[in-house]
């Protein structure tokens, strides 16, 4: 079976099930389940598929594009999917009905996978954050014999679609949309943010480090910029060993954060590198790492995500694009005099397959 990604459309779905309503992305991924050739019933001496027991709060891994090799993990481990709720979506689709197209997919994930991952995560989701919400449906030949269970669950996605691995269960973690040092993001044909790619290749920037802005009430752009401003050129010239990035065409520039993400309690951002671009019409790109080929090792998080996971028939939209994107980069601009100005641009990705 193949894991197909679907475009989200230009809306979000409003939830108002606790007070302040958040939006919440409905549909990222709609994953087929690795069923193989066999039956549905398992005997006493056949594997059971580790899908079809898995319950919210359950984690799911597998390394595979055709997603085989599917296993039950400790959500400390690393893992692809984190299981929200379980669906039985019999009601709306009989035994007779065709497997469902993507916008019934869609459709799918907003009403029965929405809601749900949002109470799973206790009300506190970013919708402009790394998770992403999708049903693991069970594939088309499960569904003609009669099989309308889908597992509802998180995901973390690049910025142009592909998987990247999760670790930690999602309900404890901040949800911000970060990368960890050191790692590159590609750059889509149509000159927009691609998936992290080896730093050797062309990208649209490099991740220098990560700001972690104070609690308080949610932070207007300008003093945001105020605080990115001076931690990244800080972060950047450790991170490089005094580069001039002037010179080499470069720009130190940074994300900041909108107030539904502040809400929901993300306070982290990125600092990172980008070429300078010769023109208003699309990100530039550049070779090889900044990183101070002297310096120590890094210390992350988590193990680098250097490469997105690529899976069977990718098909989709971006985690986050031109129309719900709020992550802001802020960069200075390339310089025509010695005063120091700042201007704020929103990102904006394009898928390109």
């Amino acid at each position: 079976m193949s894991a197909r990604w679907f475009r989200r459309g230009d809306h979000l779905v409003m939830l108002g099930a606790f007070a302040g309503a958040f939006t919440l992305l409905a549909l990222s991924a709609v994953t087929s389940w690795p069923v193989g050739a066999g039956p549905i019933v398992q005997t006493s001496s056949e594997p059971v598929n580790p899908v079809y027991t898995a319950e919210a709060g359950d984690c799911l891994n597998w390394t595979k594009r055709n997603l085989s090799d599917v296993t039950k993990v400790d959500c400390a481990a690393q893992h692809m999917f984190e299981v929200t709720g379980v669906a039985d979506v019999g009601a709306a689709y009989g035994p007779q009905a065709p497997f469902p197209t993507d916008e019934q997919w869609q459709k799918i994930s907003e009403e029965y996978c929405a809601k749900t991952s949002l109470d799973y995560l206790g009300g506190r989701f970013d919708p402009y954050g790394k998770y992403t919400v999708g049903p693991l449906n069970p594939g088309e030949r499960l569904w003609a014999d009669g099989k309308r269970t889908v597992r509802c669950g998180l995901q973390v996605a690049g910025a142009a679609g592909g998987l990247l691995p999760a670790y930690g269960t999602a309900r404890t973690q901040d949800q911000s949309d970060v990368y960890d040092p050191g790692v590159c993001l590609g750059i889509t044909e149509a000159r927009g943010v691609g998936d992290p790619v080896d730093c050797a290749q062309p990208h649209a920037f490099e991740i220098v480090g990560i700001v972690t802005l104070p609690d308080g009430p949610f932070p207007a752009p300008e003093k945001q910029d105020e605080t990115m401003s001076a931690e990244c050129a800080r972060i950047a010239a450790e991170y490089s060993g005094g580069m001039d990035f002037r010179a080499k065409g470069l720009i130190v520039t940074w994300d900041t954060r909108k107030p539904e993400s502040w809400a929901a309690g993300s306070r982290r951002a990125n600092c990172k590198v980008g070429a300078i671009p010769p023109d208003n019409t699309g990100l530039t790109a550049f070779e090889r790492s900044v990183r101070n080929p002297d310096a120590p090792p890094l210390t992350t998080a988590n193990p680098p995500q250097t490469t997105a996971v690529q899976q069977d028939e990718p098909t989709g939209a971006p985690l986050h694009s031109s129309s719900g994107s709020a992550t802001t980069t802020s960069a200075p601009p390339a310089p025509t005099s010695d005063k120091p100005t700042t201007t704020s641009t929103s990102e904006t990705t394009t898928t390109s397959r």
